[in-house]
C-alpha cells in the first residue's frame, strides 16, 4: 500500500504533485525564516523557542518524505529533549545576550 504523501505517487496525478512541491517549498521557506530569526534574536529563550519550532518543522518534513521513524525521533529529541536542556541551561545562566 502506497501513501498519498509519497513523492511520485501515480495515484495523485499532476495536481497532487504540484501540491507536494508547494508544501516542500513552504517548509523550506519556514525553515530558513526560523533559522534567521533564531540567530538574530537577542533574547536566548526566544531563540530556543524558535529552534523548537524549527525542529518541529523538520519533523513534518521527515513525515512528508515517508520517514515516520526519523520524524518521531526529530520531534522527541530535537523539539523535546534539546529544548528542555536549553531552557534548563538558561535558568542557570543569563537570559539575554549582550
Amino acid at each position: 500500500m502506497q501513501s498519498y504523501l509519497c513523492h511520485g505517487s501515480e495515484t495523485m496525478g499532476k495536481g497532487g504533485d504540484k501540491m507536494i512541491y508547494l508544501l516542500d517549498v513552504l517548509f523550506l521557506l519556514f525553515l530558513v525564516i526560523c533559522a534567521l530569526v533564531a540567530v538574530s534574536l537577542k533574547d536566548l529563550l526566544d531563540s530556543v523557542i524558535v529552534l523548537a519550532v524549527y525542529s518541529l518543522i523538520m519533523a513534518l518534513i521527515w513525515l512528508e518524505m515517508n520517514a515516520p521513524d526519523v520524524a518521531f525521533t526529530e520531534a522527541a529529541i530535537g523539539a523535546g529533549v534539546t529544548t528542555f536542556l536549553f531552557i534548563a541551561t538558561l535558568v542557570k545562566t543569563v537570559r539575554r545576550e549582550k
